[in-house]
């Protein structure tokens, strides 16, 4: 059983997100917040699996709270739910410790996969918006962090895993892609963020993009 809490300022949402994941047998609701504040406190509280994370919200908005919830409890994924509006806001909120993020638009299905992607550890994405903050950060319009060179030593199978962490895919569709263990694209991704050193999937996204992938 997935423990799930939602963090969202608006009720229409934070209804809907609960319907949704009350409908499925292995994701359990835990709470709901309206604000970052009370996410923090119910995330302490509660200890979910997974927060879904407006970014947007009175008080501290959903950085900051991604950032003390990880802090206080590193089991606890936060998964940040966005508008595509939130652009600014979605490198501060995957340095502050999110997993990934989704837009609020996103089809239920592929949102339910993404909580249950995200409960595992795997790092997930909408494509859109991954998309375009690629697009943002290799035309120049949004500083990214600092990214290296592509080292040589990548191997062969890095450079495919690469390729398909830019086209915004998880770690489960890149082993389905490649017909290897979920395990093996896992170690992939590890050793091609250790050889390039970026922290996160923006990063080698933005790193691919440059390289020509």
């Amino acid at each position: 059983m997935i423990r799930v809490l939602i963090a969202d300022d608006q009720q229409l949402v934070r209804l809907g997100l609960r319907m949704l994941c009350e409908s499925e047998p292995d994701l359990e609701v835990v709470g709901d917040a309206v604000n970052g504040e009370e996410a923090v406190r119910l995330a302490a509280r509660l200890m979910p699996d997974v927060v879904l994370m407006d970014l947007r919200m009175p008080g501290i908005d959903g950085i900051v709270a991604t950032r003390r919830i990880v802090t206080a409890r590193p089991a606890t994924q936060v998964l940040a739910v966005t508008t595509f509006d939130d652009d600014d806001h979605l490198y501060p909120v995957l340095a502050a410790g999110a997993v990934g993020f989704v837009t609020k638009d996103t089809p239920p299905d592929d949102l339910l996969n993404a909580i249950r992607g995200a409960a595992r550890g795997d790092r997930m994405f909408s494509q859109s918006p991954l998309r375009r903050l690629v697009d943002q950060a290799a035309s120049g319009h949004q500083a990214p962090p600092a990214v290296p060179a592509l080292p040589s030593s990548l191997t062969e199978r890095e450079h495919e895993v690469l390729a398909l962490v830019a086209e915004g895919l998880s770690n489960r569709e890149i082993a389905e892609r490649l017909y290897i263990g979920i395990t093996t694209v896992k170690s992939h991704v590890a050793s091609v963020m250790t050889k390039t050193g970026c922290q996160n999937r923006i990063g080698l996204a933005v790193l691919a993009n440059r390289a020509g992938h």
